[in-house]
């Protein structure tokens, strides 16, 4: 059966899901790398095929059963991720803070009149966008849980970049099929915001100014460029396993080995690459984690549970002819070496990649290597699919691969323009 290019999703409930103890309201301060962040809204979306028809589990599930799992689940979740039941306010200094004040978070029911097989995942701003993702109206995240014509579901959400990165979020999907499943949370999050604090005394590397560049300035450098031809293309492909690995072994020479990731980043650099008379920027998305720790084995186990924003976007610029005649190895090494080279309080800045003009076209790779599909199990059985979705409204292309809910290949989410 072909893909439903127009579906009706109906809204039957919404009401808001708050954690299930009470708390002392007070003010999260957010980190410098959280307030690097646009304010960006990120939605991600897991598919789940009828319990009873598929044969997954001999229990009978209704949708309202799966509901009352999903909200009572959430409760005992937000009382350990209570950042997602704030609000993000604005200070007297005019920066954006957490209230935690468990104002709760939206949940919503809806129906959808299409079967899973015939929902296009290839065109996700045709098929997810505002209709199994839910647009988040107040609050830092929004639930929408969708039941679909086959009996299958859908599970949308939508949380605010500005408060937690994919890392975080994908902790909190975790610890929420942790919890409805009546397990003990693997990994408990931390807001603990001084290993973010700058160092005394303070460092300051000079790469920090090629990689950001202020709010201000980005006004400045933009209000004579007309953005009314731009065009953004989303979409969702599939990679078998095997053709990453040959791709690795394409680009391994001279006993250097590279990751699967900047194998794959160096591979789309080379092949997108067409202009001549350009150069092409290709930056990565790098969770600072584990680089943070300075070998600490005891601040390594806290920062694994960091809750927030610890990314920084490293980018090479090189030639297209260089990328078109050289072979994958040296491009790799080029990927490579940018990576290697990956604080004071900023004022509201972006990642340069972001703000690239038409003379220098650049694209942005995002790892969503950690995204935990195949452990995302509220007790109906493991997701089919599922995939982050977010619209792109940046002058780079965007591309974020993850594992298939197979485990045998990568998902890309692709936004290109």
């Amino acid at each position: 059966m072909g893909a439903k290019k127009d579906f009706k999703v109906k809204l039957i409930k919404t009401e808001v899901v708050a954690a299930m103890l009470p708390m002392q309201e007070h003010w999260l301060s957010q980190s410098n790398l959280d307030l690097l962040l646009p304010p960006v809204d990120v939605g991600v979306f897991l598919c789940y095929q009828n319990p009873i028809t598929s044969g997954i589990l001999p229990k009978i599930w209704s949708f309202d059963s799966m509901v009352n799992v999903l909200k009572v689940s959430l409760c005992e979740t937000l009382v350990s991720y209570y950042a997602f039941a704030g609000e993000l306010v604005q200070n007297l200094a005019g920066e954006p803070e957490i209230l935690c004040n468990n104002a709760g978070v939206d949940f919503i029911e809806a129906w959808a009149d299409v079967e899973l097989k015939e929902i296009n995942f290839y065109n996700p701003d045709e098929s997810i966008e505002a209709k199994l993702v839910p647009k988040k109206k107040h609050g830092v995240l929004a639930v929408q849980v969708t039941e679909l014509k086959c009996g299958g579901v859908v599970v949308g959400c939508t949380f605010d970049h500005r408060v937690a990165d994919a890392y975080s979020f994908n902790m909190f999907l975790v610890s929420w099929t942790e919890l409805a499943l009546s397990k003990p949370l693997s990994q408990l999050p931390s807001f603990k915001r001084s290993f973010l604090y700058p160092r005394c005394p303070s460092v300051y590397d000079p790469v920090i100014d090629t990689m950001y560049l202020p709010i201000s300035a980005l006004k400045q450098e933009t209000t004579n460029i007309d953005h009314d031809d731009d065009q953004v293309i989303s979409r969702i492909y599939y990679v078998k396993a095997e053709e990453i690995r040959r791709l690795q072994s394409l680009a391994n020479c001279n006993n250097t080995k590279f990751t699967k990731l900047e194998t794959f980043s160096a591979f789309l650099w080379k092949t997108i690459a067409s202009d001549t008379n350009k150069n092409f920027r290709l930056g990565i998305v790098v969770n600072g984690r584990s680089r943070l720790s300075n070998g600490d084995e005891e601040q390594a186990k806290i920062l694994k549970g960091y809750f927030g924003n610890v990314l920084s976007i490293p980018f090479g610029e090189k030639r297209v002819e260089e990328l078109k005649e050289k072979s994958l190895c040296w491009v790799a090494r080029a990927v490579h070496e940018f990576l290697e080279r990956a604080n004071h309080r900023p004022e509201p800045a972006l990642a340069r990649i972001y703000t690239t003009d038409e003379d220098t076209p650049a694209l942005v790779v995002s790892s969503g290597k950690q995204f935990p599909v195949r452990k995302i199990e509220f007790g109906w059985g493991e997701a089919v699919f599922g995939s982050y979705h977010f619209p792109w409204e940046g002058k780079s292309g965007y591309v974020m691969p993850m594992l298939s809910p197979k485990g045998n290949g990568i998902g890309l989410f692709t936004c290109i323009c």
